[in-house]
């Protein structure tokens, strides 16, 4: 019998009406703002109203280094929330929304697989409730007021080589990395190379991600560093006088999304910040919303532990005040074997010694988020070419490490198949409480925090900082924003920044080539190895495979 694809299955989904899906968790019709039957927004009446709430539990989801042969973060977050629910736990998901760029580009969607999936699905992968719209706005309102000042006289003395604000588009599109504008006649602007960067990479991005309500927000949106005068001197948003309408564009995109998993359990889905560019989790207001509705809330942060897990633990817990009780890590056998040497072709076949070779990733992720004091859940994605002795094996691996371990079914079996994980993680929480802190202090020097990632969590001998990374680091502190915590831009591929080493990398050094504040988020971006901000298309995109009928139903979508 032919295995369903993930779109035939969401296609499939019987939802509720998103109004019986908000019933669940005690939020009335009156607390939404409807796009159409199966997605709403909450609105900000009641975001103000749960602000106070009680707050339970929090579990993060997070993952070895991703490879070709995949882990299944997102399908594991959510079959883990319909599990707890089915368990009788009132549970709430709150994911990240998709981007455009890998839907259509490589990586595909975002919304989970198999049995365990948030629905609608080809509404969260495509436009959504055009949050993604509102940013990209946003942040191009910006950038055109930024050259229209320079146009109209530049009174704030802006040094048209020091611009640092790029426009934005939510597409892998490589050809608008560096490009030039303002050419044509003089009433076309001024000429000056320009660059773009993908939305997810926008620091209104991780503004909104990070804000807590709407004087936050423009209070972050106005600290944003857009250009450098002649004499060196920072100028922001506010100076351009754009807070008010940038702020006006993101009045809706500000407000949580609600829908539901298979099993018609809540999902908050709220904004989407990459975690190799960006700091990876979904909004602060999501999670703490979710925290005060449910028993647990399940999250996740994006790619491997070394990144997303990271910048959950270090920036946004340290910026919203959060505290998690568990941390769940997904790997597959498969996986474990690609890191261990052996090629995606012949990952089917059971093979010991790649296994013992390449948990090294594995063992590596667990002893780095015991490093922040937070009880450890092991979870094998399980698929049908792993056997009883693989299994056993990593098993014990961890049991040995201090960590509890669950195999999870949820891609074939939804909630039914997240049961055990669910759980191991219920006794984990219940037995093991979290004493959770950052893996650096406030008011180290950035250069130190930098080195305290590298070294604790990559693995990193030490660092290496070209001098136009020291230099920019050096002004950053002079601008007083030393205190802040730092953005690691970094290869998802490996624990290292060179993407070919795998498994557990060692006698190396990171390379930190650039840097800058991302003063309205409120961190300071470090760049590694050749990570870029506007990633391209493969030579074959899953756009290829994309298509709509007269019907309007969607194919190809993964």
């Amino acid at each position: 019998m032919a295995v369903k694809s993930d779109i035939e299955i969401a296609q499939e989904a019987k939802m509720l009406h998103i109004r019986e899906v908000a019933e669940k968790i005690g939020i009335t019709e009156d607390d939404l703002e409807y796009y159409g039957r199966y997605k709403a927004k909450l609105t900000e009446e009641y975001m103000k109203k749960a602000s106070g709430a009680k707050k339970g539990k929090l579990i993060l989801v997070t993952a070895i280094n991703p490879t070709p042969a995949g882990e299944g973060k997102t399908t594991t977050s959510v079959g883990l929330g319909d599990a707890l629910n089915r368990l009788g736990y009132k549970t709430v998901i709150a994911l990240r929304e998709p981007s455009l760029g890998p839907c259509f580009g490589i990586k595909g969607g975002a919304a989970g697989g198999g049995y365990a999936q948030a629905v609608p699905m080809e509404d969260l992968n495509l436009h959504f409730t055009g949050d993604f719209h509102a940013i990209t706005s946003a942040n191009n309102l910006l950038a055109a007021l930024l050259d229209n000042h320079i146009q109209q006289g530049n009174e704030l003395g802006i040094d048209t080589r020091q611009i640092i604000w790029k426009r934005a588009e939510d597409m892998n599109d490589r050809a608008l990395r560096n490009i030039v504008v303002g050419l044509g006649a003089k009433a076309d602007g001024v000429p000056r190379e320009d660059h773009f960067v993908i939305t997810v990479a926008s620091e209104i991005m991780a503004i909104l991600c990070l804000a807590s309500d709407m004087d936050d927000l423009k209070a972050r949106l106005s600290r944003i560093i857009v250009a450098y005068t002649r004499d060196g001197q920072p100028v922001t948003a506010k100076d351009l006088n754009a807070v008010g309408s940038m702020a006006a564009l993101l009045k809706d995109a500000i407000k949580p999304n609600l829908i539901q998993t298979l099993e018609h359990t809540p999902v908050f889905v709220h904004g989407g910040p990459f975690a190799n560019i960006a700091h990876g989790c979904n909004s602060v207001r999501a999670t703490r919303t979710a925290l005060g509705v449910a028993d647990y809330t399940v999250t996740e942060a994006g790619f491997g532990a070394d990144l997303g897990a990271e910048k959950f633990l270090d920036i946004k817990c340290r910026i919203a005040g959060l505290k998690p009780d568990a941390v769940v890590l997904v790997a597959t056998v498969r996986a474990l074997k690609y890191n261990g040497g052996v090629p995606k072709a012949e990952l089917g076949t059971e093979n010991l010694e790649a296994l013992k070779k390449g948990i090294v990733n594995l063992e590596k992720h667990i002893e780095n988020i015991q490093k922040y004091k937070v009880p450890v859940v092991v979870t094998l994605n399980s698929f049908l070419t792993d056997t009883e002795a693989e299994t056993e094996y990593v098993r014990q691996f961890c049991e040995e490490r201090g960590c509890k371990f669950a195999l999870s079914e949820v891609w074939a079996k939804g909630g039914e198949g997240g049961e055990a994980l669910a759980k191991q993680v219920i006794e984990t929480i219940e037995t093991k409480p979290s004493n959770y802190e950052p893996i650096y202090a406030d008011d180290l020097p950035l250069k130190d925090k930098i080195t305290k990632v590298a070294t604790e969590i990559y693995g990193a001998d030490g660092v290496t900082f070209l001098p136009a990374a020291s230099k920019q680091l050096a002004k950053i502190e002079e601008m007083g924003f030393g205190n802040l915590p730092v953005c690691m831009a970094k290869t998802q591929y490996s624990l290292s920044d060179d993407p070919n080493m795998l498994g557990r990398p060692t006698n190396y050094n990171i390379t930190v080539r650039e840097a800058y504040v991302s003063a309205g988020a409120g961190f300071v971006v470090a760049l590694t190895g050749a990570i870029v901000t506007m990633p391209g298309l493969p030579k074959r995109p899953a756009a290829f495979d994309i298509d709509v009928n007269e019907e309007g139903r969607i194919t190809g979508l993964f």
